[in-house]
């Protein structure tokens, strides 16, 4: 069987993170599913990885957490962005829009 599934390009998890709490508050197993429906079921967020870049981006003051019921009424820790939380977006934004450019350019050159 082939995997569907494609591994983060580095420099992205804090941008999808971001971007999936401007649609307000989650937890960070909605999170996960977030991306994963918006991206056609191709990016994968494991466990390993976005629970650290959760608490990276708290401590680095961009997120802020709240505990609270999930719709199972489990208790899980949902996360809403802060100002600068927003700040940091437009950054990374503006940084992987630069990024997409450039490689689209190469990978377009046409053989010499």
């Amino acid at each position: 069987m082939t995997e569907t599934r494609d591994k983060l390009i580095p420099g992205t998890l804090n941008l999808l993170i971001l971007k999936s709490l401007t649609w307000g508050p989650l937890h960070g197993y909605a999170i996960s599913k977030w991306v994963l429906e918006r991206t056609d079921e191709v990016l994968h967020v494991e466990e390993g990885v976005l629970y650290p870049a959760l608490h990276r981006l708290e401590k680095d003051g961009c997120l802020e957490a709240e505990w609270g019921r999930n719709d199972t009424g489990r208790r899980a820790k949902f996360y809403s962005l802060t100002p600068a939380g927003i700040r940091r977006l437009d950054t990374e934004t503006a940084r992987w829009r630069r990024s997409a450019r450039a490689v689209d350019i190469v990978v377009n050159l046409k053989d010499a």
